[in-house]
């Protein structure tokens, strides 16, 4: 007897653990276009930054980067670490990535009232809708693995409470949302570290999520590579300005391919072999991925004040650039980094960082700071990772 193609299609698979040990996986495609959406709200809150900056309103605009980008990122991040350990593909499962993306979309759209107006409404919103897709999920992997049931329920629970908790807080006066915000911020890391010791600890598969992060590091160094290109079609604009603007796009490609060769040169998948290594490294990459959507704007920053579009001075706007390339050095160093490098790399490479807030004492743009990135990747490649992690 033969089966429907359409009933058959419309069968659920189910949501059984993946194997960690699977080999050949790779992000799919569905995960690859999540990943697209994200570009959206990356690249907006980095606009907003870069405005926020440059009208010197740096205070008030790191914070609100701050807020903006952990939704950004842990709604990413939550939902690759479930993929990693249950993704199946069936239309309910790609419904529910539908969701999550078009959550992604409102919490874009409520970027730039967070820093314009510290109005969270349109953020908590968009957001909120995509961790309700991700209870969703949970549940659903609840009711496929025995074994994991009691995993998955405490993340279902845990994430739909603070869920309650951040529409709850959009009513309180605004003078507790900033203590409020940090309370939620707190709860929403928590779950995960509550959920993993209740149950079974979920399975991750080491070269799909640390391939996974490597893609999202694309998407937001891609966003410095355009401030770089601004920079040249501003210097066809501004004649008086053409030299340096010249040479800020020319740092700012260098820079950025330093930090891409930097970020890659460690064997990321050998960064998560317990839970608490795992969480580590998901967790700081908070910084990574924050310091590099930030160095987006710091070009920017770089570029309006060579056309004298900013009420910042040089040396303020130089750290917006040397910042956070020093954060994102020391951040992949310490994740991912001096485990497989010797004592030489383990050196010069959080030396360099440091170095690179030398730069804004220089009348040349993050000259040092380009010039520091790329002796470290002369190190680097004379000095491959080892085969194990330092001291063993």
């Amino acid at each position: 007897m033969s089966t429907n193609p359409a009933t058959s299609s419309l069968r659920l698979l189910p949501m059984r653990p993946r194997d960690p040990g699977e080999s050949g996986r790779t992000a799919s495609a569905l995960e690859l276009f999540f990943d697209l959406v994200f570009v959206v709200a990356v690249s907006t809150a980095s606009v907003e930054l870069h405005h926020a900056l440059t009208e010197d309103h740096v205070v008030d605009g790191l914070v609100s980067y701050a807020a903006v980008f952990f939704a950004i990122w842990w709604a990413w991040m939550n939902f690759t670490w479930f993929a990693t350990s249950f993704a199946v593909d069936d239309w309910l499962y790609r419904v529910l990535t539908f969701v999550q993306m078009a959550g992604v979309l409102v919490l874009a759209a409520g970027v730039e009232p967070v820093f314009a107006d510290a109005d969270f409404r349109l953020a908590v919103a968009g957001y909120v809708i995509m961790r309700v897709a991700m209870v969703a999920q949970w549940l659903r992997a609840a009711r496929a693995s025995d074994e994991h049931r009691r995993t998955c329920l405490t993340y279902a629970g845990g994430i739909a409470l603070v869920q309650v908790l951040w529409i709850g807080m959009l009513a309180l006066p605004a003078s507790v949302v900033p203590v409020a915000f940090v309370v939620l911020l707190l709860a929403e890391l928590a779950v995960p570290v509550v959920a993993e010791r209740t149950g079974a600890t979920t399975p991750w598969h080491p070269h799909h999520i640390t391939e996974r992060y490597g893609l999202f590091t694309l998407i937001l160094l891609g966003e410095s590579l355009l401030g770089s290109a601004k920079a040249i079609l501003e210097a066809l604009h501004e004649d008086t300005a053409l030299g340096p603007l010249l040479a800020v796009a020319a740092l700012a490609f260098v820079s950025t391919a330093a930090l891409w060769w930097i970020y890659f040169w460690p064997p990321h998948h050998r960064a998560i072999t317990s839970f608490a290594s795992s969480l580590r490294y998901g967790y700081v990459h908070f910084l990574v991925f924050a310091a590099a959507g930030a160095l987006s704007a710091g070009i920017e920053v770089e570029i309006d004040v060579l056309t004298d579009h900013s009420k910042l001075s040089d040396l303020a706007a130089a750290f917006t650039v040397t910042v956070p390339v020093a954060l994102f050095v020391l951040g992949i160093w310490w994740i991912a980094l001096r485990d497989h490098a010797d004592r030489v790399v383990n050196t010069v490479v959080p030396l360099g960082a440091l170095l690179v807030l030398l730069d804004p004492v220089l009348p040349i743009p993050f000259a040092v700071t380009a010039i520091v990135l790329v002796a470290i990747v002369v190190v680097l490649v004379r000095r491959p990772p080892t085969t194990a992690p330092a001291g063993h």
